[in-house]
């Protein structure tokens, strides 16, 4: 696999939702313009204050006990920097990968991103129930198939009979009904409804006909457990939905309800835009485009919109863990296979993607694209040598996966932690990974800068934790801080 050449990828870290939204947009701008000269991991520093927000208002790194503080500068990696040895990292993570709070099966693997070497192996190539961190998988894999510029579209097409209408699901999660949509950036169904309106002419829309045949199969996972299509962190996986199927789209980031049938729902709010009864949205298929038989013919194209690149879709995935996003990313990478676009069509092309990229795919097993499904195996290894690979100059197209990365005590799922528990603090801004999480599997993956300035990846899984992730997360988070803070050589 190549490896990189220079500094390795990164962005300027992501703030909380909402007021901070620019800045995520603005991260991913910088990350485009750094894949064009090498992609840089940084530490976070006043990157908040650059962009409009308060620098001084970024979260400290305080410790119990006395602890080296985090850099407050953006520092980025020293390509130059002394390799750990792995004499070195085996002293510092022997005893914590052994800790009772991660249980009897703990999986690692750490590896020097520019050279390649492993430092670190117990159980590496072992498939493990990865939870989240499945996403990284679907991040690279679709960018890879889709590239990160493609747009999903959502249209709307002439019925068989006059005045019908049909919108036709792509598959975008983050369609929303209007300005006040939860993803931002999102395409919209008043835009998409005035479209029509116009194509339309004089004539009154009577009824509207939703069309999600794209996807097929169950709208739940295998492997899921009985809770999660109600939980608030999942939800039925359908074509056409708005807000990732959240009936409040105001709603923070976190669980949500969700529509129980996204897709109707989806359309009877597109039929309230068109002034046609609620009562009048069924489900069906759009005809085939026709060469005659009315104005507008049946299958002529009403309006589209598109949603957001995929580049920010695989943002919005990582940083907030974002299960529906997920699910649809795993789908465009079975479209862009010509596999059907359900979970085993997902899973396979995902599989088949992993293959192509070089990447070690007999170490990989995948039900769904999110992690909900405990059928999912993948190995420490893999998962190092894709965020390897990811970062190489190789392999631009890739880079977009290191956008959405929570940065320890910083953003995302890592917001709050590397901040107070004893021995994590030297991970605050120099840890940037994504998390995985189900009763007794707790899981990391990512990079992490060493004191000496070494850019280095490791992945952590564990699936038979005997506690809750009060114990388990603080003892992840000391193997990564560990990392951080030692020059381990």
């Amino acid at each position: 696999m190549p490896a990189p050449t220079g500094a390795a990828p990164a962005p300027a870290p992501v703030a909380p939702r909402r007021r901070r939204r620019l800045l995520v947009v603005l991260a991913v701008v910088l990350l485009l313009v750094l894949v064009g000269v090498g992609v840089v991991v940084t530490r976070p520093g006043p990157v908040a204050g650059w962009l409009g927000d308060d620098a001084g208002s970024a979260p400290s790194a305080a410790a119990v006990t006395p602890e080296r503080a985090p850099s407050d500068v953006l520092a980025g990696p020293d390509p130059n920097a002394p390799v750990p040895t792995p004499d070195g990292v085996r002293a510092v993570l022997d005893p914590l990968v052994g800790a009772a709070a991660l249980g009897n099966r703990v999986n690692v693997s750490v590896a020097d991103v520019i050279s390649g070497q492993t430092l670190f192996a117990k159980g590496a190539d072992d498939g493990t129930v990865p939870a989240s961190v499945t996403k990284l998988v679907t991040a690279v894999t679709v960018l890879a198939a889709r590239g990160p510029g493609y747009q999903i579209p959502t249209r709307v097409v002439a019925g068989a009979k006059a005045g019908e209408v049909v919108i036709v699901g792509g598959g975008d999660p983050t369609l929303a009904i209007d300005k006040k949509g939860y993803y931002p950036g999102a395409a919209r169904l008043d835009d998409l409804a005035a479209q029509v309106r116009t194509a339309l002419g004089g004539v009154a829309p009577t009824n509207v006909v939703v069309d999600g045949s794209v996807y097929s199969g169950p709208v739940y996972g295998p492997g899921w457990d009985p809770d999660i299509p109600t939980g608030g962190s999942g939800g039925a996986v359908t074509a056409l939905m708005t807000d990732g199927a959240r009936r409040d789209p105001g709603v923070e980031h976190g669980s949500a309800e969700r529509f129980a049938e996204p897709d109707l729902a989806a359309g009877k709010s597109f039929a309230r835009l068109l002034g046609v009864p609620t009562s009048a949205v069924k489900r069906g298929t759009a005809p085939a485009p026709a060469a005659a038989g009315g104005t507008p013919a049946p299958g002529a194209e009403l309006g589209v919109v598109q949603s957001p690149p995929l580049i920010r879709m695989v943002d919005i995935m990582i940083s907030e863990s974002d299960n529906l996003v997920a699910e649809a990313l795993a789908r465009q990478v079975a479209l862009a296979r010509n596999q059907p676009a359900s979970f085993d069509g997902g899973a396979a092309a995902m599989d088949a993607e992993v293959a192509e990229l070089g990447l070690p795919a007999d170490e990989i097993t995948l039900s769904d694209g999110s992690g909900l499904s405990r059928s999912n195996r993948i190995s420490p290894s893999l998962l190092t040598d894709l965020v390897r690979l990811a970062a190489s100059p190789d392999h631009p197209e890739l880079a977009g996966v290191f956008g959405g990365l929570p940065v320890g005590g910083w953003s995302g799922t890592l917001d709050d932690r590397y901040r107070n528990t004893p021995g994590t603090a030297a991970g605050a801004g120099s840890v940037r990974a994504k998390t995985g999480t189900l009763t007794e599997v707790h899981s990391i993956a990512g990079l992490v800068t060493t004191a000496d300035g070494r850019l280095l990846t490791f992945a952590v899984l564990t699936d038979q934790v005997p506690g809750g992730k009060e114990t388990a997360q603080p003892a992840l988070d000391r193997i990564a801080a560990a990392l951080a803070g030692c020059g381990c050589r």
